[in-house]
């Protein structure tokens, strides 16, 4: 594959994956936790509708690298993406990536009082991409059982992405 369309396949990952895992620094240790990303793929940009008073917020204003962790289970894909974030009261890119389900968390809408953006800008996405199936991967592990071969699995491939 050459770089574009590394850059749209790591894009097509990001957008198709419902949850993924966001981490901070806290206190000198690094803090994982699953967020609702809402990727902006024309502005390069990813958001996360959260809360005023969660941890999320000061720990960002501190310390704005933070890394993002897609995994496609079902791709056999694996996404890394290092990032900085920031974070915004912008109502009107609030109510853009606004979603139906957020009305749960917050009843006022995206103007509610406790609902903040993150705004997270990818610098560079870490790709693997496993080859195999899962029907594949259990045929060749068995094959191997039996046989005793080595399974045949295809190559995995590693990219790194400038985002």
């Amino acid at each position: 594959m050459d770089e574009h369309s590394n850059f749209e396949r790591v894009w097509d990952i990001i957008e198709s994956v419902g949850v993924c895992m966001l981490t901070t620094q806290a206190g000198g240790r690094l803090r994982a936790r699953p967020v609702e990303p809402r990727p902006d793929r024309k502005s390069g940009l990813i958001f996360v509708v959260t809360d005023v008073g969660s941890a999320k917020q000061d720990e960002i204003e501190a310390k704005p690298d933070v890394n993002l962790v897609f995994i496609d289970a079902q791709a056999k894909a694996y996404l890394s993406i290092t990032a900085c974030a920031c974070v915004t009261r912008d109502i009107s890119k609030i109510e853009q990536v606004w979603r139906l389900t957020d009305k749960a968390w917050w009843p006022g809408g995206a103007t509610d009082p406790n609902v903040c953006l993150l705004r997270i800008e990818p610098q560079t996405g870490e790709l693997w991409d496993g080859p195999a199936s899962t029907a594949v991967t259990v045929f060749e592990f068995g094959k191997a059982f039996v046989t005793g071969a080595q399974p045949a699995l295809g190559q995995n491939r590693k990219v790194t992405v400038r985002m």
